[in-house]
């Protein structure tokens, strides 16, 4: 079928396009401004951080192949290249490690997908700091949204990717607001979006971590770009792809796959009142997010304690089903609950250098300890997902008996770091790429980024 038909467009896709449309124009509560500007920093950190690691190695040198208008750069590199390119690289570099953030209820990496995609089409269009992180803040806004209104976890368990749905849709937004698009524009950077969309969930036998990245970070962030950047060019499309014939809850629901009906209604719930980067985690720890509570729990009983890892007869460590099953005795030390917990042990301390040596997997002192580690999925634990809870039961040698439970993983909305706490992590993970001296004026310039006129004068900053 062909030719022009006039499209009745719902009200909640008439809301959420004009939201979208107007985010530049209103200032973010400041509670909220800041919680950005730790999530900002903390992507930014982790782009520049992954730009050393096999996965942003890969996408650096695939970046440079491709070529491109120079419209934006690439952290930890002097490539600039076109905004769409740029969001793939930095994309992936935000998640070759295991150190962005996640939405715990919606079962997702915001940002990132969104930053790189909000960085590139900044850049792209000259934009201010103040609109960058007014826009970062937005898309985190429906990134969550989506996948909320799709019921994240049954959505997940029916086997489809969160980590791409929703951050697609968040960097879409993202980059429709500095476009500056009409609601209409909007409404089609949408479904050009919507047209995209897809995912599953084999990420966990990416040994190499290198399509784990892409999936995560480089996919979705290149999504939004292609969309907005599109419609930017002139191309039009369907006027609302969440309504109406064919629609895109009809295409995912897949026959009550899901088990329970979507809810379109939630995109707009509470839009400019409840800002979903205030509920977003920051990880303490550069590792897989199901061993986050673990490790907060062994360090409070190394503390509190003096414990060391030669009075530890054994350990006994309880996390949901699902995590168990992403980091039990996993071939990368970041995402190896065995592996991490006996550093943990050893060292006191998990950095971001003992988190990516994989030197350390062979090790005789580490290989010993860990054989006296055990993971198990928990019942219980299970039933409190999205939320990542930890226990963690120590037998020593001497009989005695800990147990340490961990509910509210530090960094998490309920228990979250503080501005000392981001500065100092980020810094520690750009240092050894671009220098204490650059890292110290690029934590200081994000924390000030709306004092910045035009984000490109990031640039020299973020490249090494």
């Amino acid at each position: 079928m062909s030719g022009k038909q006039s499209e009745t467009v719902s009200p909640v896709m008439r809301q959420l396009a004009g939201y979208i449309a107007t985010a530049l124009r209103r200032p973010l509560p400041a509670a909220v401004a800041e919680k950005t500007r730790h999530h900002l920093l903390d992507t930014v950190a982790a782009m520049i951080s992954g730009a050393k690691l096999p996965p942003g190695k890969m996408a650096i040198a695939y970046a440079k192949k491709l070529g491109g208008t120079k419209e934006a750069a690439v952290a930890g590199s002097w490539l600039v290249t076109s905004a769409v390119n740029a969001a793939l690289a930095n994309g992936m570099l935000a998640h070759a490690d295991e150190t962005d953030d996640s939405h715990q209820a919606a079962l997702m990496h915001p940002g990132c997908a969104i930053v790189p995609a909000a960085l590139a089409m900044a850049e792209r269009g000259k934009a201010s700091g103040a609109a960058l992180l007014r826009a970062v803040a937005l898309g985190y806004d429906v990134a969550a949204r989506i996948n909320l209104s799709l019921h994240s976890l049954d959505f997940r368990l029916a086997g489809h990717l969160t980590h791409c749905f929703g951050p697609a849709f968040g960097a879409t937004a993202a980059g429709a607001a500095l476009a500056r698009l009409t609601p209409r524009q909007v409404r089609h950077a949408l479904s050009y979006c919507a047209q995209q969309t897809a995912g599953i969930s084999t990420y966990p036998r990416d040994t190499d971590h290198i399509e784990k990245a892409f999936d995560f970070g480089g996919l979705p962030a290149t999504r939004g770009v292609y969309a907005v950047t599109m419609v930017q060019a002139g191309c039009t499309g369907v006027e609302d792809v969440f309504s109406g014939e064919r629609n895109f809850f009809i295409a995912w629901d897949e026959s009550g796959r899901i088990g329970r009906a979507p809810r379109p209604e939630i995109l707009t719930r509470d839009l400019g009142s409840v800002y979903e980067i205030v509920n977003t985690n920051i990880k303490r720890w550069s590792v897989g997010s199901p061993i986050q509570a673990p490790l907060d729990s062994l360090l409070e009983l190394i503390r509190a304690h003096q414990l060391k890892a030669d009075e530890v007869e054994k350990v006994l460590v309880r996390v949901s089903h699902n995590g168990a099953a992403t980091v039990d005795n996993r071939e990368m030390p970041d995402i190896c609950m065995q592996h991490m917990c006996a550093v943990m042990l050893l060292d006191g301390i998990v950095t971001f250098g003992s988190a990516h040596n994989e030197r350390r997997m062979k090790d005789r002192k580490v290989l010993e300890l860990r054989r006296r580690i055990e993971l198990r999925g928990d019942d219980e634990l299970q039933k409190l997902l999205p939320s990542r809870h930890g226990i963690v039961e120590i037998e020593l040698k001497n009989g005695r008996k800990l147990r340490h439970h961990t509910p509210a993983v530090r960094g998490t909305a309920e228990n979250p770091m503080t501005h000392a706490e981001v500065d100092e992590k980020c810094f520690h993970l750009m240092a050894p790429v671009i220098g204490a001296r650059r890292s110290r004026r690029l934590c200081d310039a994000i924390w000030e980024i709306e004092r910045l006129k035009d984000v490109r004068r990031l640039r020299p900053l973020l490249q090494a």
